[in-house]
């Protein structure tokens, strides 16, 4: 069996449980140049650990680039939302870019590793397991 056929047979588990949330946000990045950038986004999903974003409009930025996520203001009360988004500014990194669209040659999204202290996120999951188990 080749090794194609496992990853595509047994995909990699996700860290965390992700829950499809549609609440309008805000990247900020610095480009190349030292420029600070910002974009609207739509959230598709989001976990304790990472979040799938669409832009509003074109944007494009780079793969592993150092972003700051943060959801609106109005919006950060929703409870399907990580603690981690609930606060304010999270630093993330930009690890997938999704599909370009061919209109405007930019990407349809980005996949965002939300950079949490992992003790707090172990703990938060620790806590939402117990719960889901205790009747």
């Amino acid at each position: 069996m080749s090794s194609a056929t496992a990853t595509r047979d047994n995909p990699p588990a996700r860290i965390g449980n992700r829950r499809k949330v549609r609440i309008p946000g805000r990247l900020t990045w610095r480009d190349a140049s030292g420029t600070l950038r910002f974009v609207s986004v739509i959230t598709r999903d989001v976990s304790e650990v990472d979040a799938f974003v669409e832009c509003q409009v074109p944007a494009s930025i780079p793969l592993y680039r150092l972003v700051h996520f943060q959801i609106e203001r109005p919006a950060r009360n929703v409870s399907e939302l990580p603690r981690a988004l609930q606060s304010g500014k999270v630093l993330s990194a930009v690890y997938r870019v999704g599909p370009f669209k061919s209109s405007t040659g930019t990407p349809q999204g980005y996949a965002l590793r939300l950079l949490v202290d992992p003790h707090r996120v172990a703990s938060a999951i620790d806590r939402v397991s117990t719960v889901a188990v205790a009747n």
